[in-house]
């Protein structure tokens, strides 16, 4: 069961990390048209970066301790030997940290009866792009469901073998 518990824990750690990047593309859409910040400056685009998580076990690690309970049956009846042996990629966690992206210039957009308006009319926006951002609102909302229906699916899997 210890197998099915780090697969919960990775489908857990995905689950984060996207609702991380949904909430930084929201606050995005959210402010597309704020021209002033406390800082005093447009509002500056979001951006979460995944990096691994290396204070977790890995999947591979879990996985061997779990083969130790497998110990007394013969190497050939697993699946797949080299599994055992640790000769497979390590499948880490995940891990989200929200940066704000530096824009190279603000969007200049003409409208002189805006109150930020400069002399010449013009005033500084962000420069978010809103298709952009709804697409990667879509992907994330996309790999949120995937990492749901891997717990779910895990679920069922102990749910099952309890009933063995």
């Amino acid at each position: 069961m210890n197998g099915i518990f780090s697969i919960i824990d990775m489908a857990a750690s995905g689950l984060s990390a996207q609702r991380k990047k949904i909430n930084a593309i929201a606050q995005n859409i959210a402010n597309v048209e704020t021209t002033k910040t406390p800082e005093g400056t447009p509002y500056k685009r979001r951006q979460v970066v995944f990096a691994e998580d290396s204070k977790k076990a890995s999947f591979i690690d879990t996985f061997k301790e779990s083969v130790k309970a497998l110990s007394r049956t013969h190497i050939k009846h697993l699946p797949n030997s080299s599994a055992v042996s640790g000769k497979t990629s390590k499948v880490p966690f995940v891990s989200a940290e929200e940066k704000v992206i530096e824009p190279v210039a603000f969007k200049m957009v003409y409208d002189p009866t805006h109150p930020d308006a400069d002399e010449n009319g013009y005033v500084e926006m962000p420069d978010i792009d809103i298709i952009a951002e709804m697409v990667e609102m879509m992907v994330a909302s996309r790999a949120y469901e995937a990492n749901v229906t891997v717990a779910r699916s895990a679920k069922e899997m102990a749910m099952d073998a309890l009933d063995i």
